[in-house]
């Protein structure tokens, strides 16, 4: 895998992925950015998120649950000083689906969180990582 960072200005970035996908990174004004993209550990935070979502997305339309849209909360807290790494994670899933079992939808968590998703198995060296989730039927 591959990426390139190019400096615009200030502290303003685009980062491409290498299948061509462009995004913009900039700070706060206080840190000389003007706040015109999105802040990098945010984009960490949302990695994870996406990593895991698709896991428990992939596990359960595998497997042919009745999974019909998932969202995923996350909400995280970071170390008081440098470097300000992730200490806390906690992701709150919303799936929607017809008739889906407890019991599927936890393994397809566990799945994720301890087997498949490089990001958040990554983050979780410095972070205790939680999760729970809520079914909502579909109509």
């Amino acid at each position: 895998m591959r990426a390139t960072i190019k400096w615009v200005d200030g502290v303003s970035f685009v980062g491409e992925s290498e299948t061509g996908h462009a995004v913009v990174i900039d700070g706060p004004p206080s840190a000389g950015g003007r706040n015109i993209g999105i802040r990098p550990m945010e984009l960490v935070l949302i990695g994870m998120g996406a990593c895991t979502a698709f896991d428990v997305v992939s596990i359960l339309t595998k497997g042919r649950h009745p999974v019909v849209d998932c969202q995923a909360e996350l909400s995280a807290e970071r170390a008081a000083h440098d470097p300000k790494v992730f200490t806390q994670i906690h992701v709150h899933f919303k799936i929607w689906g017809r008739g889906l079992k407890p019991a599927v939808v936890e393994r397809a968590l566990t799945l994720s969180a301890e087997k498949y998703c490089s990001a958040s198995i990554m983050l979780g060296k410095t972070a205790t990582i939680t999760h729970d989730y809520e079914l909502i039927e579909a109509v």
